[in-house]
């Protein structure tokens, strides 16, 4: 691409990994993990470790394979097409059924400034259909419009999160966080299933990688990016969700479509409440923002390279590739209305599964990856940070369960008869 084409810098890419990652997770989650009470904490402790060796993975690989579109590179790179298809694809679908879900979470949080918004099923979907299709617009308008929507949403969330996690420790108290494991789960049963679900509020610690055709400097600008972004993001969201599970009885918190804000009203008052959830608005808005724009991104770099329809690499004026952001987004669409009979919370829970298992696929290949290109001849201490990213996979993987694994099995199956097309029309 031609430099007037590199549109996002330093602090915006940092941004976007934050903003990525600080979403729908760290309002609604809460909810998700409060069958496993303060036990969560081990899920979290897991999982933040796990995406940190994932990320310093994803850091390394950054610097020598400097390829538009992150984890479907370096598989491409490393194994050959077949693999570079299936991670494509399979992070194609994590990126549009994450949007469903983050989309479902900003439904949940303008519930609780707009109760009518969300009194049904069927206004849930409407509403989070209605702010998919706003986000899919900014895209369409521009890469840069998008980044800089991505560099303010970030400001306006990270600061009063911070807060108050650091507040919202000051009003626990000693049997805030018992009993400790209500369920009688097994610990390390806990620890697996929470660690899947806490590493869904840290998906996007790739972010950086992916759009390199658009990023300044990319060969140094996105490591940094990628570490720094992670770091920050995961700390606050961990600090954040742990200290509501302490702050709200457990009947309310497993019932709560937007537990933060409910913390915050119990601790503070009303209007605490309706900060929290104008807080949790914008940081929805601006993290379906963020991946609106990856996954366009995503399609745009497998069809520049064959793997894709032709279709999905046309661009306008604009830069952007506005045939994959809108059939991305009517795949997303379509996700919602299908699972509009579940509860928020359920619906929730599903997606995220559902977006977890599919981009596991690709965080295991991309660990491979670096093993076949670089880890004979590493240091003792990045193969021990890789070692505990592919276990980590691994182990994650196996705490999606069964329903969220099936489906993405069936969506990624669903992509073989592309592949076979793509090779075909090659010839």
């Amino acid at each position: 691409m031609s430099a007037s084409t590199k549109v996002i810098g330093q602090w915006t890419l940092v941004a976007l990994v934050i903003g990525n990652i600080i979403g729908s997770g760290i309002f609604v989650l809460p909810a998700a993990m409060a069958p496993f009470g303060a036990a969560s904490v081990l899920g979290w402790v897991v999982a933040l470790c796990g995406a940190l060796a994932l990320a310093q993975v994803f850091a390394w690989l950054a610097r020598c394979i400097p390829n538009h579109g992150g984890p479907y590179a370096y598989a491409r790179n490393a194994f050959g097409d077949g693999a570079g298809f299936i991670v494509a694809w399979s992070y194609w679908v994590c990126t549009w059924s994450a949007n469903a879900a983050i989309a479902v979470a900003f439904a949940g949080s303008l519930g609780a400034l707009w109760p009518g918004a969300i009194s049904t099923p069927q206004r849930d979907a409407l509403c989070a259909l209605a702010v998919l299709w706003v986000c899919t617009g900014i895209t369409l308008a521009g890469v840069r419009e998008a980044g800089r929507v991505a560099l303010v949403t970030t400001l306006l969330k990270l600061i009063p999160l911070l807060l108050f996690g650091v507040f919202g420790m000051a009003t626990l108290h000693a049997g805030s966080y018992q009993p400790f494991n209500p369920g009688h789960v097994p610990l390390p049963q806990v620890a697996l299933s929470t660690a899947t679900l806490a590493l869904w509020s840290l998906l996007g610690l790739e972010t950086a990688t992916v759009p390199t055709g658009v990023v300044k400097d990319p060969l140094h600008t996105v490591p940094r990016a990628t570490m720094i972004g992670t770091l920050v993001a995961g700390v606050i969201t961990m600090l954040a969700c742990t200290v509501v599970i302490g702050m709200l009885p457990h009947d309310v918190l497993i019932a709560s479509a937007a537990p933060m804000a409910a913390a915050a009203t119990q601790a503070w008052g009303h209007m605490a409440g309706v900060a929290v959830a104008a807080v949790a608005v914008v940081a929805c808005f601006g993290t379906l923002n963020g991946w609106v724009l990856l996954v366009a991104q995503t399609t745009m770099a497998a069809a520049e390279d064959g793997m894709f329809p032709r279709a999905f690499a046309r661009v306008d004026r604009r830069h952007t590739p506005w045939i994959g952001v809108l059939v991305s987004s009517a795949l997303t669409s379509a996700l919602i209305v299908a699972n509009d009979t579940r509860s928020l919370v359920s619906l929730f829970t599903f997606m995220i599964l559902l977006s977890t298992a599919t981009t596991l696929l690709p965080y295991l290949v991309t660990t491979l990856a670096w093993w076949r290109m670089e880890g004979r001849g590493s240091s003792r201490w990045r193969q021990l940070v890789a070692v505990v990213a592919l276990a980590f996979s691994l182990w994650a993987l196996a705490g999606a369960g069964t329903e969220p694994l099936l489906w993405g099995a069936v969506l990624l199956l669903a992509g073989c008869p592309i592949y076979l097309w793509q090779r075909f029309a090659a010839r």
